[in-house]
């Protein structure tokens, strides 16, 4: 019997996270050394996934099935496609990251109270949700799936609600009710996306008769379950809200802004390149491969809500006042592209779609992580507080940059080369929402340029006099990102190599060939 590989990625930041909760409380030294050595246990078990993974092998690798609820034909399934592998990597790398940066975030707070924070208790929450992410990734039984989906909520929720900004440290009652409308915020409206799916993964099981993602889909792929239109159509419509509000897409985004803005810098990095990438990636796991004749009937008005969600983000984040909120608001954007390419259902999109997922998690991982030092150095999210950063530090200007250059897609950088698969496959098939699209990216070089312009240039404020740059720590956290970013920037073809395959499946799912081109080519 082979080691189960999958089940040991996501057991160890589980267990980790009962051994981190469980460290004394005065022992919290002991307690982030745990987490951060569970961490990078968890990626290496990542990269040898990776290394076994073959992308021009079995659609689902590594798999794992065990009987579990049979009385309802619930099994406990796990398999890996090229596009779960290279999302399981982003989040096994970010994570290290993501303590290492949050490494004082939950330190005690001597204020006016003099609030304690269990700092074992921040770093257990955020092993938690990296072993529920991962098996999310992992799980081709739509119950198990949805059982994970759903359970991240709790500890996202104690993330932000209980571990805030350390910017508001000086105003502690009104920062605790920003906290809390934001957690709650973040709660309600992924509670009501996950209650609807759950009626959507009963009317499922009634119509298949179990929860087998393979199963199904070979079943609806020789015939032998044939759904009636209107119902695939009501069942694709509860997978896809849930997943919508998760992702988030316009309208459903509201809470993003806020659970941010009111989270620590990691744990906003691990809201949006993390824990969001489960909604995009359900979208092509679950709702192309189970309901691909609804996919294609929703294709255009989804088509039209990532569109305003590119717009509308950008739009808001040009206007913001709050590093945090901007940041916040350009994902709502980059996730409408993202989004886009999915159902553009065309070869060039989806893959351009599965990299921005990467890509966007290493790129707003750097700036929010950048900015987050920032802040806490001067105490404070709002731009017109910042001045002339670069000429008091400028290994931390520097770097905040680049993140910033890579969130505007600039060539050269990673994020550049999705961006223009996704722009390339929209086109493809919806000439005018590619076309509309773009100005995406000139409304992104307008709100990037000019926060770097108002933090960092100009005259030095006096506040910022003795800001100090980046330290040691700090720069383990970021330095890997930015080599990360210009790596995949110039040479992506390791991780097309892994994703290619798996899109040009999910492309036969939905019985899609990409358009051919009007012009032939020379003989």
């Amino acid at each position: 019997m082979s080691f189960p590989l999958l089940t040991a990625m996501a057991a160890l930041p589980a267990l980790g996270a009962v051994a981190t909760a469980a460290v004394p409380a005065a022992r919290r030294s002991a307690a982030k050394w745990l987490a951060l050595l569970v961490s990078l246990a968890t990626l290496a078990l990542a990269i040898v996934v990776l290394v076994r993974f073959d992308p021009d092998g079995d659609r689902y690798q590594l798999t794992e099935s065990r009987a579990w609820i049979a009385d309802f034909g619930v099994r406990y399934e796990l398999g890996v496609d090229g596009i779960g592998v290279a999302l399981i990597a982003l989040t096994a790398l970010l994570i290290p990251f993501i303590i290492l940066a949050g490494w004082h975030d939950a330190d005690p707070l001597e204020t006016g109270n003099k609030r304690w924070r269990p700092t074992q208790g921040f770093f257990a929450l955020i092993l938690a949700v990296e072993a529920m992410v991962i098996i999310s990734f992992e799980a081709t039984d739509v119950f198990l799936f949805y059982i994970f989906f759903e359970a991240m909520l709790i500890p996202m929720y104690f993330l932000i609600g209980g571990f805030g900004d350390r910017a508001h440290a000086g105003s502690d009652e009104n920062a605790a009710t920003q906290r809390s409308y934001a957690a709650v915020k973040f709660l309600l409206y992924n509670l009501v996306g996950g209650l609807i799916m759950l009626a959507a993964v009963i009317g499922l099981y009634v119509v298949a008769g179990n929860f087998s993602l393979q199963e199904i889909a070979e079943a609806r792929a020789n015939g032998s379950l044939d759904m009636a239109t209107n119902t695939e159509r009501w069942l694709f419509l509860g997978f896809f809200f849930a997943f919508a509000v998760k992702a988030p897409l316009w309208p459903l985004h509201t809470w993003l802004p806020n659970a941010m803005g009111e989270a620590t810098a990691p744990v906003a990095v691990l809201i949006t390149a993390v824990v969001d990438k489960v909604g995009t990636f359900a979208m092509l796991r679950f709702c192309l491969q189970l309901f691909p004749e609804a996919s294609k009937w929703a294709t255009p008005v989804i088509l039209v809500l990532a569109v305003i969600s590119i717009i509308y983000g950008a739009l808001l984040a040009v206007g913001q006042r709050d590093i945090k909120r901007l940041v916040a608001y350009a994902s709502i954007s980059h996730f409408g592209f993202i989004i886009m390419g999915i159902f553009a259902m065309t070869s060039q999109g989806q893959s351009g779609a599965t990299l921005y997922m990467v890509n966007h998690g290493i790129s707003t991982a750097a700036l929010m992580l950048v900015a987050g030092f920032l802040i806490s150095r001067r105490g404070s999210r709002l731009i017109a507080d910042y001045g002339g950063v670069q000429k008091v530090a400028p290994v931390l200007a520097g770097t905040f940059l680049i993140g910033g250059l890579a969130t505007l897609s600039l060539p050269g950088l990673a994020p550049f080369v999705s961006e223009f698969l996704v722009l390339v496959g929209t086109f493809a098939r919806y000439p005018v929402i590619g076309i509309i699209a773009t100005f995406g990216i000139v409304l992104a070089a307008l709100y990037t340029l000019v926060l770097y312009q108002r933090t960092m240039t100009g005259p030095v404020k006096p506040e910022v006099a003795a800001m100090p740059d980046l330290r040691v720590r700090e720069l383990v956290v970021v330095a890997p990102l930015v080599v990360l970013l210009i790596f995949l920037g110039v040479y992506p073809k390791p991780l097309t190599d892994i994703v290619n395959p798996a899109v040009k499946q999910t492309m036969s799912d939905v019985d899609k060939k990409d358009p051919q081109p009007e012009v032939e080519a020379a003989k």
